[in-house]
């Protein structure tokens, strides 16, 4: 039975210092699913007391100890996968099979790419006389978001874990139950007291405590820009290191001698996909202004066959966005959008027909923008897209990065040479060329508003490595 009503502190799971819930809500529905508790200050004091304690023997464990770890954390995961695909269906919305397939496997993804890099990382080095060696950083305090709870989750805890840190994670209050299902996996791996601990709550609660304590030695943290920057400013007065992954507001750049059917109906969906909910979602498409009409044909025939709907139904392409308030911000830019004079090409303001209840969203595109718009400049965050023209390919360039973000662009041409000089020109930290995924053994993150730090792979696990150098240790 998943334990909504305690945290998991120092192995244990332990009451609230003192009682306070908060209602979690189906967004399907709008109906309450259960409580949950929420923390306090005093119950991150007593999480980083036991992350403390514990990161002196854990942060000495062998590489081998750690590899036999992960390989137990993953043979439990597994086993829990469809507990996890439910839990993210019921609280942010996400289609059921999209949950189990996309959702769980990329926290599985991460786990088993983190494993890897453990297993030949070269912890020290010979420069001369020194030796250079890589060591756990220590307490990582971890805030994560509720629109990709599992891979958030997964890609800070594992490197964390591979490294030899100890941590204290605050989930979302909106997606709590798969990180207190994730909290009763690593119990039943085995991880040990104190390693991994967890309490619930609310940002300028919880995250603030977690963000200015003199006892957390790194905070690692996914959301909005305003909240990076709030976390940010707290981290400053301990100096300890801060790792972000924000918000974006990502090009996608569709060069003139691209297949336009496969490289504009890849683009729209990949920005309906998990109703637009995520940070890295191509939300510019930019075109050559002599097709802007072909484009959005093309566009809103993807829109037409997208159906917004119950995450259980199987006919559902995208479920709800993850709560009213979402919801709200989404109506208004789209009326914005609308009053701003972009072209409504599908979609627009209300709830998708046939839905009365449930924070659903109409597939949207808006045609003939300009890179002066709202919708182009702010973060919609909801199954929303908007078309731009450009005149030539430095005019395309410039339009893409005239923006605050830099997570991701994406490029599609008839050439990989093509559409890699102009990769090489976005400035980003992810750029996806004819449609090919992000590899998850590569660095994720991004420049500017966007963040700092990398994610993913060896970098992400670097993110957790402090650097020191013995002198007189190294070779004669």
């Amino acid at each position: 039975m998943v334990q909504r009503l305690k945290f998991y502190i120092d192995g244990n799971w332990v009451d609230p210092v003192a009682p306070k819930t908060r209602p979690v809500v189906n967004p399907a529905n709008e109906q309450v699913l259960y409580d949950i508790a929420l923390g306090s200050a005093a119950d991150v004091d007593r999480a980083v007391v036991a992350a403390r304690a514990a990161f002196e023997t854990f942060s000495q464990t062998t590489r081998e100890e750690r590899v036999a770890l992960l390989t137990r954390i993953v043979e439990v995961y597994k086993t829990r996968s469809k507990d996890l695909g439910a839990a993210i269906s019921d609280e942010m919305g996400a289609p059921l099979g999209f949950a189990e397939k996309f959702q769980v496997g990329a926290g599985l993804g991460h786990i088993l790419s983190t494993l890897e890099v453990l297993k030949n990382y070269a912890f020290e080095e010979q420069l001369g006389s020194a030796t250079v060696v890589r060591e756990a950083i220590g307490v990582v305090g971890m805030i994560t978001p509720w629109n990709w709870p599992m891979n958030q989750i997964a890609c800070k805890v594992a490197p964390a874990l591979a490294a030899g840190c100890t941590m204290v994670l605050k989930p979302s209050e909106y997606t709590p139950s798969s990180a207190l299902i994730f909290a009763e996996i690593l119990h039943e791996a085995g991880v040990p007291k104190g390693v991994f601990n967890l309490v619930n709550g609310l940002g300028p609660d919880v995250g603030a405590a977690m963000s200015a304590h003199p006892g957390i030695d790194m905070i690692s943290f996914t959301g909005s820009t305003r909240a990076g920057i709030d976390v940010a400013q707290k981290a400053a007065t301990t100096v300890k290191r801060v790792s972000q992954e924000l918000g974006g507001k990502s090009p996608n750049i569709i060069l003139e001698d691209a297949d336009f059917p496969k490289a504009v109906a890849a683009g729209v969906g990949s920005v309906f996909m998990n109703s637009g909910q995520s940070c890295n979602a191509p939300t510019r498409m930019l075109v050559p202004q002599s097709r802007m009409a072909e484009v959005m044909a093309i566009a809103k025939a993807v829109a037409d066959k997208t159906r917004a709907g119950d995450p259980r139904a199987a006919d559902t392409s995208i479920g709800p966005v993850v709560n009213e308030t979402q919801w709200g911000k989404i109506q208004a830019l789209i009326n914005t959008g609308v009053g701003e004079g972009a072209t409504l090409v599908a979609g627009g303001p209300g709830r998708p027909d046939g839905t009365t209840k449930g924070f659903y969203v109409k597939p949207t595109i808006f045609g003939n923008c300009n890179n002066s718009m709202a919708i182009a400049r702010e973060e919609v965050f909801g199954p929303v897209l908007t078309i731009l023209g450009y005149e030539n390919e430095d005019e395309a360039v410039r339009i893409a990065n005239d923006t605050p973000y830099g997570l991701a662009g994406y490029v599609s041409g008839g050439s990989v040479e093509h559409a890699g000089a102009i990769a090489r020109r976005i400035r980003a930290g992810n750029v996806n060329i004819n449609g090919v995924p992000n590899e998850r053994t590569a660095p994720f993150g991004g420049y500017k508003q966007s963040g700092n730090g990398r994610e993913w792979g060896r970098f992400g696990f670097e993110e957790y490595l402090e650097v020191k150098a013995i002198a007189g240790m190294g070779a004669k």
